[in-house]
Formats: structure tokens, sequence, C-alpha cells
């Protein structure tokens, strides 16, 4: 079975199908944080998402380059930077890092690139350059540039790919108020916006005069340097459909770098919104959460991926406590099965099992088909269980799951190949129980063990001896 996956252009399941003629090479982009603040979890939705197709598509085989823009110059940030009194990259640098290590936490793989947008200042003065000298950009009174809607379809092109628009209503989800620039017509967008006062420091030369970029050319800007003028796949929430993504399309194509007869992009992907606690998330109603606030109530970064992984990419996922508890119950069944296969299989390793392997790809194969997948991880955990209660699988068996897991896991991403490893200090505190056991200090033995059970661990007794369990 091939894999398919939904494209936003054709509004329809598709073949994936490389433009790379011999159907390995991946070009894939995603949109990427905003670095004015920390990531919310409703953010890392769509960038667990995306850790899932780059996973799936290693898996497959081919060869990925995954880029992923870091946007630190826009609005809000110059806004911070100006109350801060910081400079733009003192202030930019403590969010980026913050993602990144938030990335690390929910075990997504790092970006094959991960461009500033104010490292592509001359890419961007280049591909303005390039839509000005085809007549489809202007420059305004006050030295902002625009891209024309008007002369863009007048020349034949189709504005409107990715979504039915009504040029007569305004533009939904501009990242700056409508009178702070001069334009031609409401649907417009600024390709580069003039100096004002209120920009301090944060401005660089151009041919138009000092001013930034644009918020949707830096991304048609860097997806082009780093993959070329046309790639395969394009991914970001569903909220960037109308105006970024569609606005990327324009000034790409616009800008006349393509093929003929070929697309800026050839797939488009996007992830769902993200309900908490059944509504939208808000700070006024309690339910806006950062990463760091989820693992300050003590949900782990595992539980947290998990969770974000339990339903289909496309589908709106409520994101609740409820949801959070069962993660911890299922991947602790999980963990319990696998310690089990490890003590039986005792380091007999073999080729993965086959069966549980095959129908975890045709689910995925299917769109992604998460829930579908997770239904095959654990239906096979219940047969696995079956056969270690009655004490039926051998030792080759056992090794031979665990192979499977290895696979399985490497799209997953729950990390440590399903298993969860007692801090360091927890096991020296097993073997001092261990010890008083053996010289008969049960009272010793018994407050070792409250220890560990408060730190949220259980003794569990196995034929190869004591190991330390998550409670």
């Amino acid at each position: 079975m091939a894999l398919r996956l939904f494209n936003t252009l054709s509004r329809s399941v598709e073949d994936f199908i490389p433009l790379d003629p011999a159907g390995r090479a991946v070009g894939m982009y995603c949109c990427g944080p905003t670095v004015y603040d920390y990531g919310h979890i409703g953010n890392f939705r769509t960038f667990v998402f995306a850790d899932l197709v780059r996973r799936y598509l290693d898996f497959r085989g081919y060869a990925v380059t995954h880029v992923m823009n870091i946007t630190d110059v826009e609005d809000k940030i110059i806004a911070r930077v100006r109350q801060t009194g910081l400079s733009l990259r003192e202030y930019t640098g403590k969010y980026e890092q913050a993602f990144l290590e938030d990335l690390d936490l929910l075990f997504c793989r790092r970006p094959t690139h991960l461009p500033r947008a104010t490292e592509h200042i001359e890419g961007i003065i280049d591909l303005i350059g390039k839509l000005l000298a085809r007549g489809l950009a202007y420059v305004a009174g006050d030295g902002s540039v625009y891209f024309s809607i008007s002369k863009y379809r007048g020349a034949g092109c189709c504005y409107g790919q990715l979504v039915n628009l009504n040029f007569d209503e305004m533009r939904v989800g501009e990242r700056v108020k409508e009178d702070e620039y001069a334009k031609e017509a409401v649907a417009d967008f600024a390709l580069w916006k003039r100096r004002v006062p209120e920009d301090g420091a944060v401005f660089w030369p151009s041919p138009w005069g000092e001013g930034r970029p644009g918020w949707h050319i830096e991304c048609s800007a860097m997806s082009i340097r780093l993959l070329g003028p046309s790639f395969d796949l394009h991914l970001g929430g569903e909220d960037l459909v109308f105006p970024h993504h569609e606005d990327e399309i324009a000034q790409s194509e616009g800008a006349g770098v393509q093929a003929p007869g070929k697309r800026f992009v050839k797939h488009w992907m996007h992830g769902a919104h993200l309900l908490v606690e059944g509504k939208k998330m808000s700070k006024s109603l309690g339910n806006f959460f950062t990463l760091r606030d989820l693992l300050g109530k003590g949900w782990s970064g595992r539980e947290i991926r998990r969770v974000l992984l339990s339903s289909h990419y496309r589908e709106t996922f409520n994101f609740s406590t409820e949801g959070l508890q069962s993660a911890r119950a299922s991947l602790a069944r999980l963990d319990e099965c696998l310690g089990k296969l490890r003590d039986l299989a005792a380091g007999n390793a073999g080729e993965p099992e086959e069966g549980v392997v095959r129908e975890f790809i045709e689910a995925l194969d299917d769109d992604l088909n998460i829930a579908a997948a997770w239904g095959v991880v654990f239906g096979w955990v219940k047969e696995l269980n079956r056969q270690l209660a009655e004490g039926t699988l051998t030792p080759a068996k056992a090794g031979a799951a665990l192979a499977a897991w290895g696979r399985i896991d490497s799209v997953l991403g729950l990390g440590g190949g399903g298993g969860t490893e007692a801090p360091p200090e927890l096991v020296a505190l097993l073997a001092d129980r261990q010890a008083a056991r053996k010289a008969k200090d049960f009272k010793r033995s018994d407050a070792l063990r409250d220890q560990i059970k408060a730190a949220g661990w259980v003794i569990e007794d196995t034929p190869s001896g004591p190991k330390l369990k998550k409670a």
C-alpha cells in the first residue's frame, strides 16, 4: 500500500509521490514558532504532528530535509524589545532556546535546518525585487512595499488556491493593524514595512528605505533558499491556511522562480485546532498552558506527547487532565509489557516480528491514522500479555517483539525504546534496601521502600530480582 496523505491544495487524499525522480529525497517545510514568549500546548500539537510526519517519512525510507523557521522579527517581538530594553537577539534568544528545549522534552527530532528570519534579509529583499520587477508589487507613498492581489489575478494567477475567498471581505489573521501602513487595496499584504519610530533599532536598509520584512515573505525566502523553488511538503496549523500560506503561494509563484508547470509546493498538510478542557484556550478561562506549566504539574514530556498523538491530525482535539491520566496509564501498561519482554528475552535479539509492524504501517499509510496505529499497538500488547501469563512466549519471540517495538517507536517517539529508566539515586536506594533485607534490618528496608514510593516508583519482584517500576 502506498503512503496516502490529505492535500489541502486538492482537498483530497492523494498518493504521496516526491518530486525527486528517484522517489527518495523529500523537502519538507514546517512553519515554526514566533519567539516572543514560551510556546503553548496548542503550538506543540502542530510541532508534534510535524514530527510524526518527519519520523514516518524517515521510517518509510525517504531522505528528508526538514526545515522549520524561527520568526524572530515581528510586531509583538518589537513591542517586547521596546518594553524590556533588550536587543532583538537578546530577547528572542531566550525564547528560541526555550522552544528547542521544549521540542527535546517532547522527543521531537530537531529539524535539519532552523533558519532565523533575521539571517535571511538579503534573500527576502531579492525576492521582493523580483515581484516588483514583474509588476506584482508596488512601493507605497510611505516606503512600504505591498503585494498587489489585483495585479496578481490580472496576470492570470489564482489567489485562493487553498481556500475559497470573498474579496469584498477584510483580510483575516493579518499580523499588523490595517491602519498602520498605507496600501492600495485591503486584500494587499506587506512585503516590506517602512521603519517607524516604535521600531527602535529593529530595521535593515533596503532599496526602498529602512524597514523590516513582512511576515509572509520570510517563509517564502527561507524555504526557497533551503529547499529550492519547488518542494514536496509544507506543514502548519489550520489557522495558517489563510492568509499566511495563501500569501506564500502567491508571492513565491508570482516571483517566477519555478520551472514551467511546477508549483511552489506540491503537497500542503494542516493540523486541526486544539481545545483545552473542551474550550478554546484562553488565559481568562484558566486553561492556557505552556509545556512548562504542565511539567510543573507533574506530567512528563512523554505523557504529553502521547496525548498529542492520540487523535488524527485533521481532527479538532480536546486536551484534558483525563486525557493525561489515560496517557499515563496506557504508557505504564506498555512499559510493564516491555519490561517483561526484556526480562524474558535476556539479550536475545532477532528480526522484528513482521505482523505488528505490517499492521502499523497499514494504519499510518492511511493519511497517518494514528488512532488505528495505537489500536494495533495495544492489541499486540494484550496478546503478548496473554502469552506471557500462559508461559507460551519463548525468549526468541520476546526478542523479536522487542525488535518490532524498536521499529514502531522510531515513529511514535516515546523515548528509550518504550522503557522508563529509574533515576540513578533511586537505583541506589533499591540496592541499599536489598542490602538491608539481607541483613534482616527490616525497619530500614521498609523506610527505603517508602522513600522510593514517595518518589513515584514501586518495587516489583521479577525472576531476575527486584526492579523499579513507575507508579
